[in-house]
């Protein structure tokens, strides 16, 4: 059975997802915040007892693609294919002010649409989260997989707007973070087993053309992430709101990342995400904040 697009707008039963202060410590490590000073910049994020150098705790806005990803119960199915000719193509995040330490959510799941491309397919979701404790709004993620050799299939949901051009001038910012070379073994703690970030053998690495595991495409976009909330927010997360992109190249574990910002107008900025060798990594970006 091919995908489906009679189930296109159908919504899951609510799932219930919880994280506490440890889940948070370790994202933050995970997408490399510490790194570049342990016991200074971005402490309030790694660590949770720092009462004595008077900081308290506080969490990453790009948590929810790790605590509230996957619906609840009855998720709508999108029909049959071959997952290993799934890509991870699109991902955003909504945030409705700061994440707590310690939290619990209510998450549903809608599919938005299957979008014929021809030879390939892309499937879209939305899962909006609200908090256990006072129902109130918490956070909407948005996910997009690009199916190859699943085309032929129609097109049904949500209309879908291009992601912008990146302006033809300078960046307004470039924020550059460098990757560990263990990145994607830190990061696959936090939920992502996948063992095309960690197993050297295994065959999709040759299809890709590379040589050794590749860093997954969300600790990427946490590193993104992070250099928005810093250089835009002034790493003051109750600033931050959403931030869009499209996935277009691998990354290794090692490589080092630099976003570039291009301001549009007062809260809202475009970028995107290249490597030390100027390939771009992420696209399409769109990112709003309180300015």
């Amino acid at each position: 059975m091919p995908l489906i697009l009679d189930h296109v707008g159908q919504k899951s039963e609510p799932g219930r997802s919880a994280w506490d202060s440890k889940t948070a410590l370790l994202y933050a490590l995970g997408v490399g915040a510490g790194q570049t000073d342990p016991t200074g910049f971005e402490l309030e994020f790694t660590t949770e007892n720092s009462s004595f150098a008077g900081v308290e705790q506080r969490v990453l806005p790009t948590i929810p693609v790790v605590v509230a990803m996957g619906g609840g119960a009855n998720a709508p199915s999108w029909g049959t294919f071959d997952f290993t000719k799934l890509l991870h193509a699109e991902q955003g995040v909504t945030v409705f002010g700061p994440i707590p330490a310690d939290g619990a959510v209510d998450t549903v799941q809608r599919l938005v649409g299957i979008y014929d491309k021809g030879k390939a397919a892309i499937v879209r979701l939305e899962n909006v989260s609200t908090y256990v404790d006072t129902g109130k709004p918490a956070f909407t993620t948005r996910f997009a997989a690009y199916i190859r050799e699943a085309g032929g299939c129609g097109t049904a949901g949500d209309e879908v707007s291009d992601p912008p051009q990146m302006p033809d001038r300078a960046p307004d910012h470039e924020t550059a973070y460098a990757t560990r070379t263990d990145q994607a073994l830190l990061y696959r703690l936090s939920g992502d087993r996948n063992p095309l970030h960690s197993d050297p053998k295994h065959p999709a690495l040759q299809f890709m053309g590379v040589d050794r595991p590749i860093l997954h495409g969300l600790c990427t976009y946490g590193f993104t992430g992070r250099a928005l909330l810093h250089t835009l927010c002034g790493s003051d997360v109750a600033r931050f709101q959403s931030m869009d992109n499209r996935f277009s190249k691998p990354v290794l574990p090692g490589d080092v990342l630099t976003v570039r910002m291009w301001i549009e107008s007062p809260g809202k900025a475009v970028y995107q995400t290249v490597n030390q060798a100027g390939a771009v990594v992420i696209d399409g970006g769109v990112f709003t904040y309180q300015a």
